[in-house]
């Protein structure tokens, strides 16, 4: 004789307290990892949005970012020269000059906390090159100027980038003249001026890189064996702007996967050591139920099977609850 399925559902219902408290603990199992692989996925397609499969990036060779590389006026000059790059719409190569830096703003969530915030300097084709950002509210900056843009994560989320506000840097004083969209990729978290007028400020006599539109995505390899022979532009490698920016984000992509595995183990034998408990303790507690079941008729494998059974619908159960909670995570953002 087999035990119907009505008999597994009533027994889990009598002992609502441990069902649920099982259920649970499998649940939290799930939306941690769930929650850890999200968060990493997020991060690199965030970075890898950010590029470009049309543009390319000079860099000083061996930078690992725009923050410490190096690229002096007289390269840029040589660089601009490439035949590789295209041109717009006024005949001029859609290639800029860009300075990276760094500055603190305090969080609008801590007044007392500082945050990190990227200061980029570009020139005019700067947003030709990323049609993704459009201006949300205000103008463009007037180039030769103090003004600046500020991306929407920069504008939600720090204190002192109101429309019209001054921000202090650089022993200088800018106004914010507009904010921008960049379509959820990692511009959204920067602010935006003119690069010359940021290298004056800070007394930095170089950019930090040199982003262009190639005229063909086939002459990549080509334009990089020509900027390594040639001996003016040796120190500076050239890369697609989407493999740039997929390097960014691995070390903090694998460190989150890592760290989210360790988590998620640790969870995972805490959460089948509770459930190993409750089933023991539904089979101690149920042995003149056993009994009873044994003089019905049942035998002891159609028993063991329902137990067995028992324990599969609460693992479904508590991995559905998990997914369905980490499904909420992705309306959640990080800064």
């Amino acid at each position: 004789m087999k035990i119907p399925f009505s008999y597994i559902w009533r027994s889990l219902w009598a002992r609502r307290l441990t069902t649920v408290l099982t259920i649970s603990g499998v649940a939290l199992v799930v939306f941690v990892f769930a929650g850890v692989l999200m968060l990493s996925q997020g991060i690199t397609k965030t970075l890898v949005d950010t590029g470009s499969p049309d543009n390319a990036i000079i860099l000083r060779k061996s930078a690992t970012s725009e923050l410490v590389s190096q690229v002096d006026r007289g390269t840029a000059e040589i660089l601009e020269t490439a035949p590789e790059i295209a041109s717009g719409a006024d005949g001029k190569p859609l290639i800029t000059r860009e300075v990276d830096l760094i500055i603190n703003l305090n969080k609008k969530s801590n007044h007392l906390a500082l945050g990190n915030v990227t200061v980029r300097g570009t020139l005019p084709k700067g947003l030709e090159l990323r049609p993704a950002i459009k201006i949300t509210q205000g103008r463009m900056f007037t180039f030769g100027s103090h003004e600046l843009i500020v991306g929407k994560n920069i504008a939600d989320r720090f204190e002192g980038v109101a429309m019209g506000a001054d921000v202090p840097f650089g022993g200088d004083h800018w106004t914010v003249v507009g904010y921008f969209d960049a379509g959820g990729s990692g511009f959204d978290s920067e602010i935006w001026t003119d690069a010359d007028q940021v290298m004056q400020a800070f007394n930095r006599p170089v950019y930090s890189s040199i982003t262009f539109k190639l005229r063909d995505p086939g002459q990549f390899d080509a334009l990089k064996a020509r900027l390594a022979a040639d001996p003016r532009t040796q120190y500076v490698e050239p890369k697609r702007e989407q493999d740039f920016y997929r390097e960014q984000s691995q070390n903090m992509a694998t460190f989150i996967r890592i760290l989210g595995l360790v988590v998620t183990i640790i969870f995972s034998v805490g959460a089948m050591i509770g459930a190993m408990i409750t089933m023991y303790a539904a089979v101690s507690n149920r042995q003149r139920e056993i009994g009873t079941l044994r003089a019905l008729g049942f035998s002891r494998r159609s028993i063991l099977a329902s137990f067995l059974l028992e324990s599969v619908l609460l693992a479904l159960a508590g991995g559905l609850v998990g997914t369905i909670a980490s499904i909420g995570m992705g309306f959640v953002k990080f800064s």
